[in-house]
């Protein structure tokens, strides 16, 4: 079971960067356009939130059966231990929160402007976050 949900996070990891990239290539070229925001731009804004937060909930579930994450927690002398026991799901929950901000403020918004701007700023920080906190030596090694 480890395995799966371990292969699993792993994967659904490279989707959700992807969306997530493209919700914020997406809504720089509206904002820098000044194009107006359009139900297919609120959908791809959607799903990269709705992917970032399924692999939220896998990420937690995998916290708490894989050894390198709550069992771990407290060694914060191995590097490899405290990036996968405390950076890596402390800075990307911080990232979905963003992410989440970002969508919650962009249906307050009234100008397509606006709309394009926060998604920009909020979805490319939480990306950044995201980026900054991936065990890549883990992620080469096993997929």
């Amino acid at each position: 079971m480890y395995n799966f949900i371990q292969k699993f996070h792993s994967g659904w990891a490279y989707l959700a960067l992807l969306l997530l990239l493209i919700t914020v290539i997406n809504s720089g070229i509206g904002m820098i356009s000044k194009k107006e925001f359009t139900a297919k731009d609120r959908k791809i804004a959607l799903f990269g939130l709705l992917f970032t937060h399924v692999q939220l909930v896998v990420g937690l579930i995998l916290y708490f059966v894989s050894p390198l994450g709550k069992a771990s927690l407290g060694q914060m002398s191995d590097a490899t231990l405290r990036l996968t026991s405390l950076e890596h799901p402390l800075i990307n929950i911080l990232a979905i929160v963003l992410i989440t901000i970002g969508w919650s403020k962009h249906k307050k918004s009234t100008t397509s402007e606006s709309k394009f701007k926060t998604i920009s700023v909020f979805y490319g920080l939480g990306l950044l976050l995201i980026l900054a906190r991936i065990p890549w030596h883990l992620w080469f090694n096993k997929m």
